[in-house]
């Protein structure tokens, strides 16, 4: 099966040019004969949305849903985008696409609140890690802050997930001076799929985008570029860069392309079920784990029940 990652610059809450643009690019995967391809998370809305999140928000019956779904006939895709549930709630969403079919929207579980993220203000978390089958692969997909919480991804193995599809917006300093994201994801990446024996279909966004924070934030200080005025003297505008450096990696952790930083690309692969194969034979590291025994330690962890109840 080949595979595809589009490394995007969204344009922030311009829902209509994004929109275009991914469907540019889902025909522009179809013709390099791409099985899969992954865009970044929030790839129709750009990340910093703020209290504006409702205005480029879908509900999964609008239009532009149907034409992101026609557009996938021939292919699947997974795309980034704010959802809107029929009791208005608002989800931070990965559509999931089959040959001009919606499967569902898989809802980020993890949302931060710290430092320059706002998410928790704004979107519900999800309630499941659904996976999914596509040419005889098991496909599990994540939204950026899951990955940084085993438990989620260990849910995806459970349901014997073959290739990850993780879709994030990473940007520099948005974590503050001490701490690389870039370094962080790259190891992130490379060890669920040498952990797991799994493919790692990884998509980060480029571009720029601003934020007006508090002095006292963190991400005040550590923006890449130099912090701007603002009409509040408490506030600073900061401007900060997403880096792409999407990558898809194999079951032995290594990888097999990686796209460029800080400019937009698209990158293929082909999954190969003979060296998922391989690597679990070699390497059988989830042969002997019991999903029921870590329901159990759960059980007595959180109820406390004793073993054997």
């Amino acid at each position: 099966m080949k595979v595809a990652v589009f490394q995007t610059s969204p344009k922030l809450l311009d829902l209509e040019t994004n929109v275009e643009d991914v469907i540019g690019k889902i025909h522009r995967g179809k013709e390099q004969g791409a099985d899969l391809i992954a865009f970044p998370e929030l790839a129709l809305t750009g990340y910093f949305v703020g209290q504006r999140y409702h205005e480029a928000s879908l509900r999964m019956d609008s239009r532009e849903v149907a034409r992101l779904a026609e557009a996938s006939k021939g292919t699947a895709a997974v795309v980034g985008f704010i959802e809107e549930s029929q009791s208005m709630n608002f989800y931070n969403s990965a559509l999931v696409l089959i040959d001009g079919h919606v499967q569902f929207a898989y809802r980020k579980l993890n949302l931060p609140n710290y430092g320059v993220f706002e998410e928790r203000k704004y979107f519900s978390p999800g309630k499941r890690v659904p996976v999914f089958r596509l040419h005889g692969f098991a496909v599990a997909v994540f939204i950026c802050n899951d990955l940084w919480h085993p438990s989620l991804p260990y849910l995806g193995v459970c349901q014997k997930a073959d290739i990850f599809v993780t879709v994030f917006n990473s940007s520099q300093g948005s974590m503050g001076t001490e701490f690389s994201n870039i370094e962080s994801w790259e190891i992130i990446n490379k060890f669920y799929s040498r952990i797991f024996g799994i493919y790692n279909i990884c998509s980060n966004r480029v571009g720029e985008e601003s934020l007006e924070v508090r002095n006292s934030a963190q991400g005040n200080k550590h923006g890449r570029l130099a912090a701007l005025e603002s009409p509040d003297p408490e506030c600073v505008r900061t401007t900060y860069d997403f880096w792409g450096g999407s990558e898809i990696v194999n079951p032995f952790g290594q990888v097999i392309v990686k796209a460029p930083y800080h400019e937009e690309a698209e990158i293929y692969a082909d999954v190969d079920r003979d060296l998922l194969r391989q690597k679990r034979i070699l390497l059988p590291y989830l042969r002997n784990d019991d999903p029921y025994f870590t329901q159990r330690a759960l059980d007595q962890i959180l109820y406390g029940k004793s073993p054997g109840v």
